[in-house]
């Protein structure tokens, strides 16, 4: 039976869940095999790459979702839609970024509509709406960290999370609330083991009168998908990159850099602890292989004793 890699239910003898093609349109009854193969997609995000806004070291295609064809569409401008495409290097992105991203809506970060299609070669490539885009022309004010630090790409290595938390005071209308985005993202991104959280990953977005973080993006498990990560924080924080424990990321950043108070890093903790047995459920029904699915939880499992989570996270 097939597993619906838009919602990851059953679906029978079909590609997609109802409910899935329902979620991008109304009025969508079946989705057809984008007409690329993983290596034509690379090689068409390579000759376009120059002609679009979306950047980024991985291969990325825009689109726009063609519903009287049933189909994707690439584009080079007004994309609704970015996909991503399997890598000729590393294992299973599309996979990894589709479940972590799953696991970030369930812990309560907000996360744009996004899941995984088939292309015609078989291989599934990862898609996400675009959250800056809205109505047919209009598109919202977003700005990278690196951007409002005046850093450029070459330079997003170069920053630390002190240095965030200053900004998101300086730009943010609700200090205090975007604050408490942060830390909850930043505890995800050591759990999962998303160590390439660097400043461009990050970005404020102005909506209804009022700048916040944007929805998150590029939220995967870079230990898993480079079989091994050398630090476990693209950026520093109090000085250091590795070797993590619960007082530097609960003690230190979130009480006294962040300042958030005992009763807010509790409710944070526990919103933690309560979603690793979704985490555990969304990983087994995922899209990755059986080793990779152990890897992840393995990793999940270590992180979250070594923050003293009060929940056992153990593969069935």
């Amino acid at each position: 039976m097939n597993r619906c890699p838009i919602t990851y239910q059953l679906c029978g003898a079909t590609k997609y869940a109802e409910i899935g093609l329902r979620s991008l349109s109304r009025s969508l009854k079946e989705l057809k095999d984008l007409p690329f193969t993983a290596q034509e997609q690379r090689r068409e995000a390579a000759i376009r790459m120059h002609r679009m806004s979306i950047q980024g070291v991985q291969p990325k295609l825009s689109a726009v979702l063609d519903t009287r064809n049933s189909t994707f569409k690439i584009v080079e401008e007004k994309g609704k839609y970015i996909i991503k495409p399997q890598s000729d290097v590393f294992e299973q992105l599309p996979e990894n970024e589709d479940v972590t991203m799953r696991m970030a809506k369930v812990v309560g970060i907000e996360v744009p509509l996004h899941g995984m299609l088939y292309s015609k070669d078989g291989s599934l490539s990862y898609f996400i709406k675009r959250f800056d885009r809205i109505g047919r022309n209009r598109k919202l004010p977003v700005e990278d960290f690196a951007q409002l630090s005046g850093k450029n790409r070459d330079a997003k290595y170069d920053f630390s999370i002190e240095k965030m938390i200053g900004l998101i005071d300086k730009f943010c209308t609700f200090p205090v609330l975007e604050k408490r985005k942060f830390f909850r993202r930043l505890l995800f991104s050591f759990l999962v083991g998303n160590e390439d959280m660097h400043i461009k990953n990050f970005s404020l977005i102005t909506r209804n009168n009022k700048v916040e973080f944007s929805p998150a993006y590029d939220l995967l498990n870079s230990t898993l998908a480079m079989n091994g990560a050398v630090e476990e924080s693209a950026l520093p924080l109090a000085g250091k990159r590795n070797n993590f424990k619960r007082a530097d990321l609960i003690d230190y950043l979130g009480g006294e850099r962040l300042e958030l108070n005992k009763l807010d890093m509790a409710k944070i903790e526990k919103a933690f602890s309560n979603s690793l047995s979704e985490w555990h459920n969304l990983l087994k029904n995922s899209f990755l292989t059986a080793s990779n699915k152990a890897a992840y939880i393995a990793l999940v499992e270590e992180r979250t004793q070594r923050l003293g989570l009060d929940t056992s996270f153990h593969l069935e």
